[in-house]
């Protein structure tokens, strides 16, 4: 299979919310990161994408500085993300794929402690706490322990911690997993708008292809650690070859996973 490359390298050195250059990382013999390199531009939301194994959550653990690769840089507004984690980690907003919450405290009392680690006065957190919880319907649960909610509630409050603090870069690790459609539509308008409003760079991985397609900006697609493709999704068709194709069609044909008659056909046996 042959990487394509890159159709929209992304914005300059100077301007970009987070910047990867030539990152590589290996667990024992397993090389997780190849010599991966995007970017994400203030008030832009580039999709993460790939096959399982492909390398997404080591690149966003990364990011976050809670990977160190063994070569290469990663740069949140141009400051190097292991030069001061503490600070980077402030401007970030976190929501990983399955939230490790402290489930002896209620949601109320979750927030207020993420609220305190991120210095957030009195009024602020009664001017932002109470419309997530009301828009999130979770108003009437907040008093309830972590560890009496559903999946779906568990990860409202994740999403809630991760966008109180209102973050110039959002880090967002299949951050719709367990929400009804209200809620989905609900976070993916309040993503669009903290990118368009307030210029967060986000970087958002699913693996529902239909919701990267309406999302992002751009799309990078990682397989077997590499940068196998990146641009916005038109040019992606373009590069495969499927021009009218959906998202879901053009990823496919790129990870080489397109003709799928022959898995269908002996699973329907």
């Amino acid at each position: 299979m042959v990487a394509l490359p890159s159709s929209a390298p992304g914005p300059a050195t100077g301007s970009a919310a987070l910047r990867v250059e030539a990152v590589s990382k290996s667990y024992g013999f397993t090389r997780a990161l190849i010599d991966v390199s995007f970017s994400v531009g203030p008030g832009e939301i580039v999709g993460l994408l790939g096959p399982n194994g492909a390398g997404k959550s080591t690149a966003m653990k990364a990011v976050l500085g809670l990977v160190r690769p063994e070569a290469g840089r990663i740069a949140v507004f141009g400051q190097d993300v292991q030069s001061d984690p503490v600070a980077i980690r402030r401007q970030i907003g976190y929501v990983p794929e399955t939230p490790s919450l402290y489930e002896f405290l209620t949601g109320a009392e979750y927030l207020d402690f993420v609220a305190d680690m991120y210095d957030l006065p009195a009024e602020t957190r009664r001017q932002r706490i109470p419309p997530f919880l009301a828009g999130l319907e979770l108003a009437g649960h907040e008093n309830s322990l972590i560890s009496s909610y559903s999946q779906g509630m568990r990860q409202k409050i994740a999403l809630i911690a991760g966008l109180l603090h209102h973050p110039r870069l959002l880090v967002l690790d299949e951050p719709l997993n367990g929400l009804d459609p209200r809620a989905a539509r609900v976070v993916k308008d309040v993503v669009r708008d903290r990118a368009t409003r307030e210029g967060a760079g986000v970087l958002f991985s699913t693996h529902v292809l239909e919701i990267a397609q309406a999302m992002c900006d751009r799309i990078v697609i990682l397989d077997h650690g590499s940068v196998l493709a990146s641009g916005t999704v038109a040019a992606l068709r373009e590069r495969a070859g499927l021009a009218g194709s959906g998202l879901e069609e053009v990823f496919l044909a790129l990870t080489g996973t397109g003709d799928l008659g022959d898995v269908v056909a002996a699973l329907a046996r």
